[in-house]
């Protein structure tokens, strides 16, 4: 008698046990999925950051891979999935700076102007809610200090574009290039991708490529 007791007992433990994890279980599955991801950048020395880039709501899986080097002034990505964002640097040489007025002339000589965020646009036209390209400080947060910029000292700039824009991806991406390079040639800068690396001819042309299969493939969704 005493050890059929002691086996009812035991099964009794085991039956609340079993229930309570169940409940647990349940309860766990119910939590949404959604999670707040942050991104990382890389600074200029090639480590990450996670404070310079802003939140984005999304599935950990959705974050498109190009988008890794905007600042947080930056407007945030909602839709990662049906956007892409193509990024590029220009930098001091030599780990140096540049003094914030001459890089802010140099930013107006080649047609940007300052607009949302802080930071410095190309539009298409003059209607500011057509933006090709943008340009932000790499000091954080990533807006410019117009009314201090005579005393500061910029160690470079984040260029990028959203995808799509108002106009062609590759013609887009193309004019970012071009200006770039014209801010590199006026304050003898250096051009490097998105992970800091010196931005090849081989990288320029994958980063055309892949512009170039993000397009197909929203048209390929679109169909």
């Amino acid at each position: 008698m005493d050890g059929l007791r002691g086996l009812l007992l035991l099964f009794g433990l085991l039956l609340i046990a079993g229930v309570y994890f169940y409940s647990r279980a349940q309860r766990d599955n119910r939590k949404p999925d959604v999670t707040v991801q942050r991104r990382r950048t890389p600074s200029l020395g090639g480590e990450s950051n996670d404070s310079d880039v802003p939140e984005v709501l999304a599935e950990p899986d959705e974050i498109e891979a190009g988008d890794d080097a905007l600042p947080e002034s930056a407007p945030a990505v909602r839709n990662p999935s049906v956007q892409k964002i193509v990024t590029l640097r220009v930098v001091a040489r030599n780990k140096g700076a540049f003094r914030g007025d001459e890089l802010i002339l140099c930013l107006r000589g080649i047609g940007m102007r300052s607009g949302k965020f802080g930071i410095y646009h190309r539009y298409d036209g003059n209607d500011e809610n057509r933006t090709i390209f943008s340009a932000a400080s790499l000091v954080e947060p990533g807006s410019f200090d117009l009314a201090n910029i005579k005393e500061q000292e910029i160690p470079g700039i984040s260029m990028f574009l959203v995808l799509p824009g108002p106009i062609d991806g590759t013609e887009a991406f193309d004019m970012m290039m071009q200006a770039a390079r014209a801010i590199a040639q006026t304050i003898n800068a250096e051009l490097l991708d998105e992970s800091g690396c010196t931005l090849s001819i081989q990288r320029e042309r994958y980063m055309r490529e892949e512009i170039i299969q993000f397009q197909h493939q929203r048209k390929k969704m679109a169909d």
